[in-house]
């Protein structure tokens, strides 16, 4: 679904969201109290600036009767097949953020990942899918980097543990290619990126993958992510300690300059052990 077509829908479930709320007799005030989230989010809901998460929308079908219209309208906008269900709603959310700042101990963030580098995490998880499997995730991750390229991109800000630059993903050459990216889309001005060294110790062990996301007219949100689920939350205590932790991450980071250099010498030592072809 386009872009255009997507935000007509999403106006179009606020505006049903709004007059069955209203034919119910309920204020956003009251409704947001019986579904557990506040007045404002069912306003931003009902503008179209706010995506509700699953469960808020089975809560609002269930207090509304309005037989599951909500869920299905989620499924239908949210619930891409190409993404694991925990991570939709995450994808959706990189359209409209204003800022994107990432932690990653281990992998290259998937909006900075290459096709050969996609291709080899996907195989790795999935070691007995099908091409057209492996394809169509890899193309999916590919399209959600078209972010850091458009116009109004948001300001992108990456950490990353040494271990991202030396881990061999995809082997010699895979490894030269995504590092080689990674620098030339620091080059560009498309990301800031720091890395943490293992000099740094424990500081790195302190979270796993960690997302942080900034909107124009929405709350702040925060994404931690294990290898088989995810939590998104925008409750503003918790945003609050994951922002606290990034930071305390970004101290103990190199320089962006310094960083820049540690990965481009990572570059060049996968370029000379990469089989001649």
């Amino acid at each position: 679904m386009a872009n255009g077509s997507r935000q007509a829908a999403w106006e179009f479930f606020g505006s049903e969201l709004k007059r069955r709320r209203e034919d119910a007799g309920f204020t956003q005030v009251e409704l947001g109290a019986r579904v557990f989230v506040s007045g404002g989010y069912i306003g931003q809901f009902e503008q179209a600036i706010r995506k509700p998460q699953l469960d808020v929308a089975q809560r609002i079908d269930a207090l509304l009767r309005s037989d599951g219209f909500f869920e299905r309208m989620w499924h239908k906008l949210i619930d891409d097949k190409r993404y694991a269900g925990y991570f939709a709603a995450v994808v959706e959310l990189e359209r409209t953020a204003t800022k994107i700042a990432e932690f990653a101990p281990a992998l290259v963030p998937g909006l900075l990942q290459t096709a050969g580098y996609a291709r080899a995490v996907t195989l790795a998880a999935n070691p007995f899918a099908t091409d057209e499997y492996v394809e169509e995730k890899v193309a999916a991750r590919l399209e959600r980097a078209h972010v850091l390229a458009d116009a109004t991109r948001p300001l992108y800000w990456a950490v990353l543990h040494e271990n991202v630059l030396r881990i061999p993903v995809g082997g010699a050459a895979t490894m030269s290619g995504q590092l080689g990216h990674l620098a030339g889309v620091v080059r560009e001005r498309k990301a800031a990126v720091q890395v943490i060294p293992y000099s740094a110790g424990a500081h790195a062990l302190m979270t796993g993958d960690l997302r942080l996301m900034e909107f124009e007219d929405a709350p702040p949100t925060a994404y931690t992510e294990t290898s088989f689920s995810g939590t998104l939350v925008d409750d503003p205590a918790v945003v609050k300690r994951a922002q606290h932790t990034y930071d305390l991450l970004r101290a103990v980071a190199l320089s962006p300059e310094a960083s820049l250099a540690l990965i481009e010498a990572a570059a060049e030592d996968f370029r000379r052990c990469a089989p001649m072809t």
